[in-house]
C-alpha cells in the first residue's frame, strides 16, 4: 500500500509510492486555503526530488493566488527564520528530515514560523478535498528567489548572547563535521570556520545522495566516530538531512547522546539566564536536575516540536528542546535549530576548558533503553487505560499516553499513530537497568494483550 504519514508536523511519504503530484497538490491547495492570501517562504533540503516537489508546491500556491519567496536549499530552522524575517504568512519546509533518499515531506508552518498547532493542523485538513479556487491569468500569484536568508541565519546565530567569538577562536577547536551531503553542508563547516575551528568535512558534498542512513544514531556513525578518533578532533558535529538536529561526538570518538545535546544547551543557558525550561515526556531526566539545581522549573509537553513550542509559550520558557538533539532557543527564534546548537556548544566548550568527553562526565548520568509492542488486534487507549488503572497511585502523567516517574527510574508508553504498536521509553542510572525495565514492561502490556 501507498506510504503517507500526516501529523503536525505536515505531510511525509515516498516519491513514487503515495507521495505524488496529486497529493502534494491536495495538500498545498488546502495549505493555501487555510493561510488565504499573501505569501509563503518556501525551502528544501539537498534530495534529489526537492526541486520537483517544491515547483509543484510553489505552482500550486501561485496559481491560487499566494505569493513564493524561494530561499533555495536551506535547513528547516532556515525557513523557520526567514518566514519570521520576512513578515510571511507562511513557509514551507520540503524535507523528509532523517528518512532516506526515497522520503519527501512538506512541513508546513504558519505564520510566526513554527509547525501548525494541533488546532491550526485541524482546521487546515477540513479544506482537503475542497475544490481548488484557481485564480485568472491575471490574479495569480508570482514567485521571487531570495538567496540572503541562509547568510542571515548563520550571522544571527553567531550574534547570540553571551557568544563570545574571539574566546572560541583562541580555542582553535579541531572539528570533524558530517552533514550526511544534506542541507547543513551548505551552512555548518562554514559557521565552524567562522568561530576559528579547523574542519574536517565529511559527507559534506551538494549530492544531495545520502551515503548511509541519514538518522543521526550512533549505529549509522560508525566511521564518524572512528573519524574523530583518527584524526585527534577535539569533538564531531553530525547534523540530520535538514539540519534541525545536532548530534555530538565527543574527543575519544564515543557518541556524547542526543539528550545530551538538550541537557548541556539547558545547562549553559540557565547560567547566563534563569527560567524555565520545556522538553517533551520522552526527554531524559537530567535536565530535571540540572533545571532543579539552577532552581528553575522544568515543564514536560506531548512530544512533537509544535507542542513543545506550544508549552514555552505558554509558561514563557527561556530554553527547551527534545531528546532527539533538538535545540529551541526563542532568542533567536521557535524552532530546533543546529546552527543554535553548534553557537552554544562551541561556547560552552570553551567556558568549560576541558574536553567535550569531560563536559559530558560532569553532566548527571542516566541512559534510556526503547522498545515497542505490537499490540495487533487490541485498542492502544484500552491498553494504555489498564496501564494508568494500575499505576494511578504513583506520579503519572496522561497528555501523550503515559508516562510514570519513580524515585530511580521513569518510563513512557506511547501509541503509534500509524502503526499498532506502543513504544515504551524507560530512563535510569545504568543502560543494562533500563534495559531490563523495558522487559519488565513489555511483560506487563503483552498480559494484557
Amino acid at each position: 500500500m501507498p506510504t503517507l504519514m500526516v501529523s503536525i508536523s505536515g505531510i511525509r511519504g515516498i516519491v513514487g509510492d503515495g507521495l505524488d503530484p496529486e497529493t502534494l497538490v491536495s495538500f498545498t491547495s488546502a495549505y493555501a486555503k487555510w493561510i488565504g492570501s499573501g505569501t509563503v517562504v518556501i525551502g528544501r533540503d539537498s534530495r534529489i526530488t526537492g526541486a520537483m516537489v517544491s515547483s509543484i508546491t510553489a505552482g500550486t500556491l501561485n496559481a491560487l493566488g499566494i505569493n513564493v519567496v524561494d530561499i533555495g536549499i536551506v535547513p528547516t530552522p532556515t525557513v523557520q527564520f526567514a518566514v519570521k524575517t520576512l513578515g510571511a504568512q507562511g513557509g514551507i519546509a520540503i524535507s523528509a528530515s532523517h528518512n532516506p533518499n526515497e522520503w519527501n515531506a512538506l512541513k508546513l508552518l504558519n505564520s510566526t514560523g513554527q509547525f501548525m498547532s494541533p488546532d491550526e493542523h485541524n482546521t487546515m485538513k477540513k479544506f482537503l478535498g475542497q475544490t481548488a479556487e484557481y485564480k485568472r491569468w491575471d490574479g495569480i500569484g508570482h514567485s521571487t528567489f531570495n538567496s540572503t536568508m541562509l547568510k542571515l541565519h548563520k550571522e544571527k546565530a553567531i550574534a547570540l548572547p553571551h557568544i563570545d567569538m574571539e574566546l572560541i577562536k583562541s580555542k582553535k577547536f579541531k572539528v570533524v563535521v558530517d552533514c550526511v551531503n544534506g542541507a547543513g553542508v551548505y551552512v555548518i563547516p562554514e559557521l565552524l570556520r567562522d568561530f576559528g575551528c579547523e574542519v574536517i568535512e565529511m559527507n559534506c558534498e551538494k549530492t544531495g545522495i545520502f551515503p548511509r542512513l541519514p538518522e543521526p544514531l550512533p549505529e549509522n556513525l560508525i566511521e564518524t566516530m572512528q573519524k574523530v578518533k583518527e584524526t585527534g578532533a577535539d569533538f564531531g558535529v553530525v547534523v540530520d538531512p535538514d539540519a534541525d538536529r545536532l548530534v555530538l561526538i565527543t574527543d575519544e570518538g564515543e557518541p556524547f547522546s542526543e539528550e545530551n545535546t538538550i541537557s548541556h544547551v539547558v545547562k549553559w543557558v540557565l547560567s547566563k539566564t534563569p527560567g524555565s525550561v520545556v522538553v517533551n515526556l520522552s526527554t531524559t531526566r537530567t535536565v530535571d536536575d540540572i533545571t532543579t539545581a539552577a532552581g528553575c522549573k522544568v515543564f514536560r509537553s506531548p512530544v512533537g516540536e509544535a507542542n513543545v513550542v506550544q508549552m514555552m509559550k505558554e509558561t514563557g520558557a527561556i530554553v527547551g528542546g527534545e531528546g532527539s538533539g533538538g535545540v529551541i532557543y526563542p532568542a533567536l527564534h521557535y524552532g530546533r535549530d543546529s546552527l543554535v546548537g553548534v553557537a552554544i556548544t562551541l561556547q560552552h566548550l570553551a567556558e568549560f576548558g576541558g574536553k567535550l568527553s569531560e563536559m559530558k562526565k560532569a553532566l548527571p548520568q542516566y541512559s534510556i533503553a526503547k522498545k515497542k509492542i505490537d499490540i495487533s488486534g487490541k485498542s492502544p487507549d484500552e491498553v494504555l487505560q489498564a496501564m494508568v488503572e494500575k499505576y494511578k497511585n504513583e506520579k503519572i502523567n496522561t497528555d501523550d499516553g503515559l508516562r510514570i516517574d519513580l524515585p530511580d527510574h521513569w518510563v513512557h508508553f506511547r501509541k503509534s499513530n500509524t502503526e499498532p504498536i506502543i513504544r515504551v521509553i524507560a530512563e535510569a542510572t545504568s543502560y543494562d537497568v533500563a534495559v531490563n525495565l523495558c522487559e519488565k514492561y513489555f511483560a506487563e502490556i503483552k498480559a494484557l494483550i
